[in-house]
């Protein structure tokens, strides 16, 4: 019964239903299947779907689906966890988000359900985040790795604003700064002081793992 289940919560982000995810992660709790291994299954089903992008044989809406139905079914689960005292095994944390000035959310929302699906544990903060607010980030939860998107040639500079801060608090030594979007190029990451740029979502993933060393 508890592989059926298991198989049926993996199913559900495969076929981008968010209300079966949370029923089948409901019944995994309610079955004592161990929330881990639910979320390691979540988590091959995210990796499938961002294979098949990678290929070329899914595509945007695709992603988005699968990555809304795994949000919808992860919160079930990280409170069964916490209720039992277990603990995710992660390769490195990442804050993540979008600079200040800039709305656009869809790139780096697929960078952070493909992190997800290589192992990171992701705090996304969002749009529109201010330096402090990233740098308040870093400093609560000392993450490997910060992730900055950009879409706008007006809002990019920000990102250097950022590590900029970052280097004045003594917090830029100990961590790896990503950076992507529509605006950002590879000659502007090193030119910022950036340790990684990729124009894709895909190798954005790949390249964290890479930073970390894993």
């Amino acid at each position: 019964m508890g592989e059926e289940i298991l198989q049926k919560l993996k199913q559900s982000v495969l076929a981008y239903d968010q209300t079966a995810a949370v029923d089948w992660a409901r019944k995994a709790v309610e079955a004592s299947i161990d929330p881990l291994r639910a979320l390691d299954v979540l988590t091959e089903a995210i990796r499938e779907i961002g294979e098949g992008f990678g290929k070329g044989d899914l595509f945007l809406p695709d992603m988005v689906g699968a990555a809304d139905a795994m949000k919808a079914a992860t919160p079930i689960l990280e409170a069964a966890i916490e209720r039992s005292g277990g603990k995710r095994e992660t390769v490195g944390t990442v804050v993540l988000g979008t600079v200040y000035g800039d709305i656009h959310d869809i790139g780096k929302a697929m960078v952070a359900t493909l992190m997800t699906a290589q192992g990171f544990k992701v705090l996304d903060l969002g749009v529109n985040i201010t330096a402090e607010q990233f740098l308040a980030a870093v400093r609560e939860t000392r993450p490997e790795i910060l992730a900055m998107s950009s879409l706008l040639t007006t809002t990019a500079p920000e990102m250097k604003k950022v590590i900029d801060k970052l280097k004045s608090e003594g917090l830029r030594e100990k961590l790896k700064v990503m950076v992507g979007g529509g605006a950002i190029t590879e000659s502007f990451a090193a030119g910022i002081g950036a340790d990684g740029y990729d124009p894709t979502a895909v190798g954005g993933a790949v390249l964290a793992r890479h930073l970390v060393g894993k």
